[in-house]
């Protein structure tokens, strides 16, 4: 089905710089036009993305880290760096409570993350370790961790009590329920994309997003579209 339900707050969790801009920046974009006030975390800075002879792993680092910030000012969202290495990511104890920190600091109505279970997208690639690490990590910390205050008593102490949910958006999964009407933004979809150039080189992402997205969108008979499995935690009618 198509959905116009716009969250007043969402957060979006990702392994990479990038990430978010190949496959639901056209869903953020469309949220913040809305009113929307989106929170973009980021894992792991990228820092072995590059075939750059000389180029060390805090430099590539820092150029990331600014290049998903001028990414995410494109669309209007906020970014929040955990700082792990890129390629080692492991869903940990450690990094789910920093998750659930997050979760229950900005306390999102949505979260957007990726299919823990997606392993071979296509014939040609299969689905890097770290992006199903951040989806499990993200999932994980969303439910129960988050709603659980005993479960992190220091945490509640801080005054973090325990934030349930409403709905989580998995992207490039199966069984997609939720179809997002990207039309109005796929331009600023490719245009946050664009910012990534340590990652594009010369490469205009342009007709590539394009295509993807217009793939999704006949299905249900928009011109750009991205696609989700929504789970519904909590009705929004309840939301407090």
């Amino acid at each position: 089905m198509s959905s116009k339900y716009i969250p007043d707050r969402a957060m979006f969790i990702y392994a990479h710089p990038d990430d978010i801009e190949f496959g639901v920046a056209g869903t953020a974009a469309k949220w913040i036009k809305a009113g929307s006030e989106v929170t973009y975390v980021l894992l792991t800075d990228g820092n072995v993305g590059s075939h750059q002879d000389g180029l060390s792993r805090e430099e590539l680092a820092q150029i990331r880290r600014s290049e998903q910030t001028a990414a995410a000012d494109v669309v209007g969202a906020n970014c929040v760096f955990l700082g792990y290495d890129d390629g080692l990511l492991q869903p940990t104890l450690e990094i789910r409570k920093e998750l659930v920190r997050l979760i229950r600091k900005y306390r999102p109505i949505a979260v957007v993350c990726g299919d823990p279970t997606l392993y071979f997208p296509s014939d040609t690639y299969i689905n890097h370790p770290d992006h199903r690490a951040a989806a499990q990590l993200a999932l994980d910390a969303v439910f129960p961790a988050s709603e659980m205050a005993m479960l992190y008593p220091d945490l509640a102490d801080e005054g973090l009590a325990g934030h349930k949910v409403n709905f989580v958006y998995v992207n490039r999964g199966s069984e997609n329920n939720v179809y997002i009407d990207i039309s109005d933004t796929i331009d600023l979809k490719i245009e946050a994309l664009r910012q990534h150039k340590s990652q594009l080189g010369d490469w205009d992402p342009a007709d590539r997003l394009k295509e993807w997205s217009s793939e999704i969108g006949k299905k249900v008979g928009f011109n750009y579209a991205e696609a989700f499995r929504r789970i519904t935690l909590k009705p929004v009618e309840e939301e407090e």
